[in-house]
């Protein structure tokens, strides 16, 4: 019913995706120049999607577009709620109480605020690595401290978490927050119960606060079950979930995300905190009441789409880099790939690729807070044919670089 396969131009829409790569991972402006012109690279990087969002969001932004006017909008009655709550039971048997639904632009502004509220700069924050970046720039910007525990991981490039180095950073008498990733970004695991009851323990028994970052939720492969923190401890006041449509629908642009505050305090420091004093932008919600309302069979077909896809990606390694290490990821449209053993020379992974094969991605321990060294993260979310140019480009290029390395 829905094209993924759809060639989109996306170009002159002041997009990250295709026109802020030099700041995000080069940390350059426009001066900064390759062997390839901007369109001609294959984006495999920042976590968006090369699809058109369901058709049924589109319809509801035109009729609410024909509304004609665009006010102060906020959340003045329980529709939106209703429809996140129905969501939720409907796909993780799990409800919260309306009063406990707060909102933010996004789940990167809402840590920032969070972690300033909860923290003095005395304290610390505790995230597992490799981490999303911005697990590490929230803290930074309260100047915080900042405790890692990496993620183990075995030959197949599955990853576990390191229980007794988790309780020992927890267990830092200046640790007062952990940021949770579930499912878990970049590794792409679905945390199970028996881990989360695990880790639930830990955090109850150093009475930490804890923010479930759970914005992939959706995004699980077939088979997969998603378990939200907040049924494994469905007691415990110190709990934040975050979540959002804008991921799972591809409405980064939109802006809007849910955070679920359970403690009565901190739910009001945070929106007395809210900069835009609960004000929301009008299709940002209209877009996400939408998405929660008529866009799981969307939803169900990209999930088929994506599966595709990284059964692709699994068979062209085995076959054109077999010393790459790659677990299909158990969630998320990102797959997280080891190339220690095909590239151990190349210090800067996303720099060769750009360079060298025209692809556009992010890896290594700058991007991604350690423990991912020779690492690369490959964005999925893109019809097969452009996957298909861009894994043939890279396996060109390490071809290309391993010759040249023999030959000297």
């Amino acid at each position: 019913m829905y094209n993924f396969d759809e060639m989109i131009d996306r170009k002159n829409t002041n997009a990250l995706n295709t026109d802020g790569f030099r700041g995000y991972i080069f940390h350059a402006g426009p001066e900064k120049v390759f062997p390839y012109k901007d369109e001609e690279f294959v984006r495999m990087w920042v976590a968006d999607m090369e699809f058109g969002i369901a058709p049924e969001i589109l319809d509801a932004l035109r009729a609410r577009i024909d509304r004609q006017i665009f006010g102060y909008t906020g959340i003045f009655d329980s529709s939106y709620y209703e429809s996140v709550a129905k969501w939720c039971k409907d796909h993780y048997r799990w409800v919260f109480p309306q009063e406990e639904l707060c909102c933010s632009p996004g789940i990167i502004p809402a840590l920032y605020q969070l972690a300033e509220t909860l923290c003095t700069q005395e304290e610390k924050v505790l995230i597992n690595t490799p981490a999303y970046g911005y697990f590490l720039h929230a803290a930074e910007y309260s100047n915080l401290g900042v405790l890692k525990s990496p993620l183990l991981k075995n030959e197949k490039g599955e990853f576990f978490i390191d229980y007794d180095h988790f309780e020992k950073q927890c267990a830092d008498p200046h640790c007062k927050l952990v940021f949770w990733c579930n499912p878990q970004n970049p590794t792409g695991r679905v945390w199970k119960e028996d881990e989360l009851k695990r880790i639930a323990e830990v955090v109850e028994k150093y009475n930490l606060w804890i923010i479930s970052d759970e914005i992939h939720c959706d995004l699980i492969r077939q088979g997969q079950v998603h378990t939200p923190m907040a049924k494994i401890m469905p007691d415990y006041p110190k709990l934040i979930t975050c979540m959002a449509p804008t991921k799972t629908f591809n409405m980064a642009g939109l802006s809007f995300s849910n955070i679920i505050i359970r403690d009565p305090e901190l739910r009001e420091t945070f929106r007395k905190r809210d900069k835009l004093f609960g004000m929301v932008n009008t299709m940002s919600l209209t877009a996400a009441k939408a998405a929660y309302d008529f866009g799981d069979p969307w939803l169900q077909e990209l999930r088929v789409y994506l599966d595709e896809n990284f059964a692709f990606v699994k068979a062209f390694l085995t076959e054109h880099m077999p010393e790459a290490v790659m677990n299909i990821s158990e969630a998320t449209y990102l797959s997280w790939v080891d190339l220690s053993k095909v590239l151990p020379d190349v210090a800067d992974l996303p720099g060769f690729f750009a360079n060298r094969a025209g692809v556009l991605l992010e890896g290594g321990n700058a991007l991604f807070v350690g423990n991912a060294e020779g690492y690369i993260r490959l964005n999925l979310a893109m019809p097969r044919a452009v996957i298909k140019t861009g894994l043939e480009r890279m396996r060109n290029a390490i071809n290309a670089h391993k010759a040249q390395r023999d030959n000297h």
